[in-house]
């Protein structure tokens, strides 16, 4: 299983890099890039288009202000793709959550909140747990985890009432 990460910018890092860690933390392999749908069309072309022939069998890309790659690089690619919109510009990532959100019929991004890479990562985990029958019991185990710290922080808080 493997699953590829692409920024828009050396800048998307500090996000980018809570994808890392969750998909770490699953034991999901992953490369990760940056590649820009403006600056270097022709590269995010070829990485979309030899994704699938590399193994990869999902993608995030995070980018933020305009925030096209997640676009140019689901046109290229028959394989999953969820954007990460960042929180880049005066407008705080509005402006590329609608960038993301508002792709033509035929061309989906799964898209998740402004700076949502945890997210981002879990989604894509989900997805391979399709395939992959480990994962998935490691994503059921992850929300009882998720369950049980809500309830040992209700407990404490009903305690302290």
């Amino acid at each position: 299983m493997k699953a590829a990460i692409i920024m828009g910018s050396k800048s998307d890092h500090p996000v980018v890099q809570r994808a890392e860690e969750t998909l770490r933390s699953f034991g999901v392999e992953h490369e990760t890039r940056i590649m820009s749908a403006h600056r270097t069309p022709g590269a995010a072309a070829e990485f979309a288009a030899t994704a699938e022939e590399r193994g990869i069998e999902v993608i995030i890309a995070a980018a933020g202000k305009a925030a096209h790659l997640a676009g140019v690089i689901a046109a290229g690619t028959p394989l999953p793709v969820i954007g990460i919109p960042v929180k880049s510009s005066t407008l705080d990532g509005l402006d590329s959550l609608l960038s993301m959100v508002q792709m033509p019929k035929g061309v989906p991004v799964a898209t998740v909140a402004i700076d949502g890479a945890e997210n981002a990562a879990l989604l894509a985990v989900q997805m391979l747990s399709v395939k992959y029958p480990a994962l998935r019991s490691a994503m059921k185990e992850y929300k009882a985890r998720m369950a049980e710290e809500v309830e040992a922080a209700d407990a404490e808080f009903q305690k302290g009432r």
